[in-house]
């Protein structure tokens, strides 16, 4: 099978759009901010293929309009008009946005064929050039709104998906209705006055591109390097063309189900590394059944993009004790089962990656020492070695890595890509193209950007911790004429802006590795989380920020710098890279008052003295809510490009 393109062609037809108005916005005597209103009447249209005709027809009343797009219909409904109007009101709360008028319009798919849409606010860039205010815009981040039973957000916050606020598909003759609020956000001061912004609501028909995921990896790996046990199909061999992107990761595709045609992935390096459990053996309830599937702002979960979209989130995880040696594993039976929708690979599918006893040869052995789903004994689990071997270690002493799997769901199709590690498969729904001009603080876990100087000037998205910005980190600890630098972390377990790591991050890294125009897109004060994480029960990963395991109080211990380094835990605090090709780096989290946290080479998270060992670092800085993209798509090949926005 060939390499995926885009080969079918996106056509688009205008529709003819009303004029929009100003409208006062009042707040007490002489506040005045001007809203230019939302207009929802545009909608684009692409081909969906010989058996959709493509045509629109616009019919008009007084009251409302409905709009037709091939088989789809959008109607606005006798009761809503076809702008968002603003008029007379003033920056409010979200309780006080959500209690105005509602805004709803109904999709229905009018034809005999499934049809997959999407809903976006977009600038309508017509208007923009009649008002001549293309630089007095509104920004988006003053814009607040909430659809059906999602939780109100900054418009700014979807920039990434070119503002999308809905997707979804619909069967021949369904229909679904939103609910839209829309409001200026409370608190934006007098940064609004005078300003303006023209946009449209626009309904895309979408085209249903590539081919299911579980096609093309079966057609495109050759039968000797596929293993079928009667209810999956394994992916065998030491480098099979099954390289996935995925919301900034690489991953490898492992077994296809042959019932639901599901694809089981797990990402080619460790994300982060931390302490299985507070001593049970047990997936469920352990730390790691917590951090992979925490929807939060610190889990992995919480930054998977559009995870309901692509991932099955009600997954079977089979964690059943087995002491069985690799090569004679069975699959497992059952006896312990694990709901989710992000886990670990079991030995089994471990062991399924390969032919006969060549382990060290298989795609999945990466180098580096991972967890495994499956317990060895009653107080041990079970890890694949760096060698490529099986061993197993105490769930609540070690700190080994940890390599997410989720299951792709049989919708889910590839669009591009051949499925090597230089072009590997991308998805449709996370191939974005164009991003030029999108806040940087839209985008995802794990993508790639330059920032910085010389060899040193690969970096990569950690999170968004502090809401509105994007914290990144280096993509390898720093280096110095292609080789690793090395320090000592400072005199004690305190990670502070005057150590000696702190010394140097805050002053020779600032003027000799990254330039004014980098250093000028940092947060000038950020706070850095000095939890200890130890050993034992009573050690969680969360710990390093926050009091205790339920992640509900952060922590008093706190460092503020302008420039630090990740903690225990955290997302990217792991290896990306093989053994041999990596160096152990330094985290700022204290294992006692005398350790501090470490990555080693070989994946593991240890602690040494912060004064007699030399280890490598990683700089972690948090830009500002206005860097924007300008080039880019996020990749390994094609990192970010950014600059900071006005």
């Amino acid at each position: 099978m060939k390499k995926f393109n885009n080969r079918r062609k996106i056509t688009k037809e205008k529709i003819e759009s009303y004029d929009f108005k100003e409208v006062a916005l009042t707040k007490m005597a002489k506040r005045q901010l001007l809203v230019t209103l939302f207009s929802i009447l545009g909608v684009t249209i692409i081909s969906l293929g010989s058996a959709y005709a493509v045509f629109t027809s616009v019919s008009k009343s007084a009251d409302y309009n409905v709009i037709k797009v091939g088989t789809l219909n959008i109607d606005f409904g006798a009761d809503s008009s076809n702008t968002i109007n603003l008029s007379g009101q003033y920056p409010t709360s979200d309780e006080e946005g959500m209690k105005l008028t509602p805004y709803t319009f109904t999709i229905t798919n009018t034809g005999s064929l499934a049809a997959d849409y999407e809903v976006f606010i977009q600038d309508d860039t017509d208007m923009i050039g009649q008002d001549n205010c293309g630089n007095n815009q509104l920004n988006k981040d003053y814009i607040r709104y909430k659809l059906d039973t999602g939780t109100p957000a900054n418009l700014s916050s979807i920039a990434g998906s070119n503002y999308r606020i809905a997707r979804g598909s619909l069967e021949a003759g369904s229909s679904v209705t939103y609910t839209l609020y829309v409001w200026i956000r409370e608190g934006v001061g007098n940064d609004v006055l005078n300003k303006h912004y023209h946009g449209k609501i626009v309904v895309n028909g979408v085209n249903t591109q590539g081919e299911p995921v579980s096609d093309v990896l079966l057609a495109n790996i050759p039968e000797e390097n596929q293993y079928d046990d009667g209810v999956d199909t394994f992916i065998t061999g030491e480098d099979p063309n099954n390289y996935i992107w995925y919301s900034g990761k690489l991953w490898r595709a492992v077994s296809v189900n042959k019932e639901a045609n599901t694809t089981k992935l797990v990402t080619q390096w460790n994300i982060s590394a931390i302490t299985y459990s507070s001593g049970s053996t047990a997936f469920e309830g352990s730390y790691m059944e917590d951090w992979l599937n925490d929807t939060s702002v610190d889990g992995f979960l919480g930054n998977l993009r559009d995870y309901e979209n692509f991932i099955v989130t009600d997954a079977v995880w089979d964690a059943t004790l087995d002491a069985t040696s690799l090569g004679s594993i069975t699959r497992p039976n059952g006896e312990a089962t694990v709901t989710d929708a992000v886990g670990l690979l079991n030995m089994y599918e471990y062991q399924s990656s390969y032919t006969g006893t060549t382990y060290s040869n298989g795609y999945l052995n990466n180098g580096l020492n991972w967890w495994t789903l499956t317990p060895y004994t009653s107080s041990d689990v079970r890890f694949v070695r760096y060698f490529g071997n099986a061993y197993y270690d105490s769930p609540s002493s070690s700190s080994l890595g940890v390599r997410p799997s989720i299951n792709l769901k049989s919708s889910v199709r590839i669009v591009d890509g051949d499925g090597t590690v230089d072009n590997p498969y991308r998805l449709n729904g996370d191939n974005d193209t164009n991003l030029s001009g999108a806040v940087l603080s839209s985008r995802y876990s794990g993508e790639y950007i330059k920032f910085g100087n010389d060899e040193n000037n690969l970096y990569r998205i950690v999170s968004h911790e502090n809401g509105t910005g994007t914290k990144i980190v280096s993509a390898e600890p720093l280096k110095s004429s292609g080789e690793f630098i090395t320090m000592n972390f400072g005199s004690n377990a305190t990670f502070s802006s005057t150590n000696t790591i702190g010394t140097f991050l805050n002053g020779e890294y600032l003027t000799s590795y990254v330039d004014s125009s980098y250093s000028s897109m940092i947060e000038d004060n950020t706070t850095w989380y000095l939890g200890t994480v130890g050993s034992g029960s009573s050690y969680s990963y969360k710990n390093a920020k926050y009091t205790d395991a339920s992640g509900t109080a952060i922590i008093s211990n706190i460092a503020e710098a302008k420039v630090g380094l990740l903690r225990f835990g955290e997302l990217m605090s792991g290896q990306f890279d093989r053994y041999g090709n990596n160096t152990y780096y330094w985290t700022l989290t204290p294992y006692s008052s005398s350790d501090v946290r470490y990555v080693g080479f070989s994946g593991n998270a240890g602690y040494n003295s912060p004064s007699s060992n030399s280890y490598g670092v990683r700089p972690s800085v948090n830009l500002k809510s206005n860097v924007q993209i300008i080039n880019g798509d996020g990749t390994l090949n094609s990192p970010f490009e950014i600059q900071l926005g006005s």
